[in-house]
């Protein structure tokens, strides 16, 4: 007997080395060589060089906005789409702790008193007809040894789950910071157009007072004075809409900081935001560097090991138990060694027959794992397209700011030989405005390239990944590790 029951056991710890999880390996992606858009400075970017392991800060920090960088602090403090992904996680991370509990016995306990009466017409039985208490403590013990991998499989799963989930954390603040430092940007942007607008108007008032003396004077007809009003009122229309754009995009940021718009404003600054110089890499590093990548292969990697809990189906399970405590009729002997009771045992029970059930799971779990594959590589796809898209983007705006600046420049000097001529008689003042309307149209064309080229910069952070690299994964089994990332450890 003895001699059995060491042998069961002795099986069950060999089974338990046994897993049915299939070799995972990552999926393979045609990654190109370099970019198809040629690196230029200026163009508000560079090539990083793949031996760089400088500590690098926060990715907005390249822009040196001290408010923007006040802005991007308050993120995980306050944004209500962060909260629910660091929650998300946390339940993640549960998962793999319930999931790892599957490799403990579970053991119970219990304390019960009752009193029972039997019918007195039940023959043949010797307590017919009369009360009978009983007085019982006991403790049992079961034990499921992971014979073919299911408690193995499950675990992976949950912490391949966590992983992913880890990096949807990253990835929700990524786009967080990249939104608030967009509309952050495009308020910049249009303080810096209202002063335009702001000084704009500023001169064509002068100018009215100037050509309303003339009309006094009468050195011009009234024309003039109606032309250089309208002007004036046109231009304060379009100085005022600005007011618009710029409290709803202030509205937005208080959203995204997390506080309700009406208790949160921005002061007007009209500081010019320099390009900063990105680097950008090579295709391969972009696997590395964005979470939502990441996210993607380790959903490939928890769907490989739903197809191991699959095929576990297939075998039996083995179950050891225990069980031992004091049981008694009579309270005062109740605790003696004689009331004593135990058993000992071992169970093992598999499904013969389930109509193609775990055929089907088992099925599902392949078409799943295809599925996230397919997400994975569709995920890598559309990143390239990503940065290639901001990489021309930066470029052909920069021909377009050079352009622009050109045109800017000519624009100025026709307005003043314009003014001159009128000035000298030789033209009249609708030609003062078209000049005018010209040079100011031309002007802020040029702030608005400018904002593109930012939001554009921006837009390249965000699809290169940030800051963020892969090695920051948590190895997914710490509930209680920080959800910020920033503990090594991943597991391929």
């Amino acid at each position: 007997m003895k001699l059995t029951r060491v042998s069961v056991i002795g099986l069950a710890c060999v089974l338990t080395a046994c897993s049915t999880l299939p070799p995972y390996t990552k999926p393979s992606m045609a990654v190109p060589d370099h970019y198809a858009t040629v690196p230029q400075a200026s163009a508000g970017w560079s090539v990083a060089s793949p031996a760089d392991t400088n500590p690098r800060g926060p990715w907005w920090t390249l822009f040196n906005d001290p408010a923007l960088n006040r802005l991007e602090a308050r993120i995980d403090v306050s944004n209500q789409s962060v909260k629910k992904a660091v929650a998300q996680l946390q339940a993640a991370r549960a998962m793999v702790d319930y999931q790892s509990a599957g490799y403990t016995p579970t053991v119970t306990a219990g304390l019960a008193q009752s009193r029972t009466r039997l019918s007195q017409n039940v023959l043949g039985h010797s307590l017919a007809g009369q009360t009978v208490p009983d007085y019982s403590a006991g403790v049992a013990a079961s034990w499921e040894p992971d014979l073919f991998g299911r408690v193995k499989d499950a675990t992976v799963d949950a912490r391949d789950t966590a992983q992913a989930s880890e990096a949807d954390l990253q990835s929700v603040r990524l786009s967080t910071a990249s939104d608030l430092a967009t509309d952050y940007f495009d308020l910049r942007a249009l303080d810096i157009q209202k002063k335009l607008l702001d000084d704009t108007v500023a001169a064509y008032a002068a100018s009215l007072k100037i050509v309303q003396q003339q009309l006094a004077d009468g050195a011009i007809d009234a024309s003039a004075v109606a032309q250089a009003q309208t002007q004036l009122d046109s231009t304060r229309t379009q100085d005022t809409d600005l007011n618009v754009e710029r409290a709803k995009l202030q509205h937005a940021i208080a959203t995204l900081i997390g506080v309700p718009a009406s208790s949160f404003s921005l002061p007007s600054a009209t500081t010019a935001v320099a390009l900063p110089q990105i680097p950008v890499g090579v295709p391969s590093q972009l696997l590395e560097r964005r979470p939502d990548i990441a996210a993607a292969e380790r959903r490939v990697a928890a769907a490989n090991a739903k197809i191991g809990e699959a095929r576990a189906a297939f075998y039996p399970n083995l179950t050891l138990s225990a069980t031992a405590g004091l049981e008694s009729t009579f309270f005062s002997p109740w605790l003696t060694a004689p009331s004593l009771f135990w058993s000992i045992g071992s169970q093992l029970a598999g499904t013969l027959f389930d109509g193609g059930r775990r055929d089907a799971t088992l099925k599902g779990a392949t078409a799943q794992y295809d599925g996230t594959v397919a997400d994975y590589r569709q995920t890598v796809l559309v990143a390239f397209q990503q940065v290639e898209d901001d990489l021309s983007s930066l470029q052909t705006l920069s021909s377009e700011a050079d352009t622009q600046l050109r045109a800017t420049a000519t624009a100025q000097q026709s307005l003043q030989l314009t003014t001159n001529r009128y000035q000298a008689g030789a033209v009249s003042y609708l030609d003062v405005v078209a000049s005018q309307t010209i040079a100011l149209g031309n002007e802020r064309t040029l702030d608005q390239i400018q904002a593109r080229r930012i939001d554009a910069s921006v837009a390249l952070l965000k699809a290169l990944g940030g800051d963020w690299d892969r090695a920051s994964l948590t190895d997914g089994t710490t509930a209680s590790a920080k959800t910020s990332g920033t503990t090594s450890g991943t597991s391929e």
